[in-house]
């Protein structure tokens, strides 16, 4: 409390005592406008002559932070300091607002207690807020109309928004916008935006402020179906669909013919059903033996072989030995 009553008691008596002694100085140079995003900086320069006493600085007409030629800054709280420049031409003293807030908006005062020597200049603080399109994706089939909606929530000042098409701007009159402004000081928008595709394509949405360096943007991929390709499209599912049940249904069968590793009679075919495939020829049961005379032999005897009436299978072959 002592401190703040100091810090508003100093100015006034330095005031009385500069108007006595009949000191003259002036500003040179006052601060500029400027536009912040809430959260960052804000900061102003005032340019006084030499010969200069006090400067004070004022937020919407508070003393936030007074400078003494003699004793340098009065700092009486963390969020308002300063840096100060002395050159050939005066003295500099640079104000800065640390973590802006929508109330710092307004008008800020450099006052050398001189009358008609205030320079002065306009903050405004403003709030990037979010920005969404629900669907990342829509299917649009052709010849029918859609709708996108691009919401933007917690600006300040309400955002301009804008829309998009392959980097191309859409016209405005093809997309509504509506704004509100909710309790806490800060604005909502709802953008609609309305088309009848013929073609696959990047839909932005973009929303913008003074204080944001690029604009703030939500995309949507719009995916056009043409109604003669889709049904080509569907036909084409259903034949590699049935294509793959076939397959699956010969696998199945080669499967369970291979399961049996045992002996499998041949089939028996009939000349007359099959008349490209000829019989083997019968093997002769007679054996010649020399005039020599028979002797025996530890090797085993060729005996008469019977001819088997079997044709050759056109699936298979079998190898037969005669011994």
């Amino acid at each position: 409390m002592e401190r703040f009553q100091k810090f508003i008691l100093l100015p006034l008596i330095l005031t009385a005592s500069l108007s006595g002694l009949g000191f003259c100085y002036s500003i040179i140079r006052g601060p500029s406008n400027a536009t912040v995003l809430a959260g960052s900086e804000a900061r102003f320069n005032c340019t006084v002559s030499e010969g200069w006493v006090i400067l004070i600085w004022l937020s919407n007409g508070n003393p936030v932070l007074t400078v003494i030629n003699s004793q340098g800054a009065v700092e009486t709280s963390d969020r308002f300091t300063s840096q100060n420049y002395t050159s050939s031409s005066g003295f500099t003293s640079e104000l800065i607002i640390h973590k802006t807030q929508l109330s710092d908006s307004g008008k800020i005062e450099c006052s050398i207690q001189q009358t008609s020597e205030n320079g002065f200049a306009f903050l405004s603080v403003q709030v990037n807020g979010s920005l969404f399109i629900k669907n990342s994706t829509v299917t649009v089939k052709e010849n029918k109309t859609v709708e996108i909606v691009c919401e933007a929530i917690g600006w300040a000042p309400a955002p301009d928004i804008t829309w998009m098409t392959n980097d191309s701007f859409i016209d405005k009159s093809r997309y509504a916008t509506q704004q509100n402004q909710g309790s806490n000081g800060l604005h909502n928008a709802l953008s609609t935006l309305t088309l009848t595709p013929t073609d696959t394509e990047i839909l932005t949405c973009l929303a913008d402020i003074e204080a944001l360096p690029n604009p703030q943007n939500a995309s949507v991929t719009l995916i056009f179906v043409n109604s003669t390709l889709g049904s080509t499209y569907q036909n084409e599912i259903r034949k590699v669909s049935s294509e793959k049940n076939k397959d699956g249904d010969l696998q199945n069968r080669q499967r369970h013919g291979s399961e049996n590793q045992g002996y499998i009679p041949e089939e028996r075919w009939n000349t007359e059903q099959s008349p490209g495939i000829a019989s083997l020829p019968p093997v002769s049961s007679k054996l010649t033996v020399p005039a020599g005379g028979l002797h025996t032999s530890s090797s085993r005897k060729v005996g008469p072989q019977r001819h088997a009436d079997y044709l050759i299978s056109p699936k298979k072959i079998r190898n037969m030995t005669l011994v």
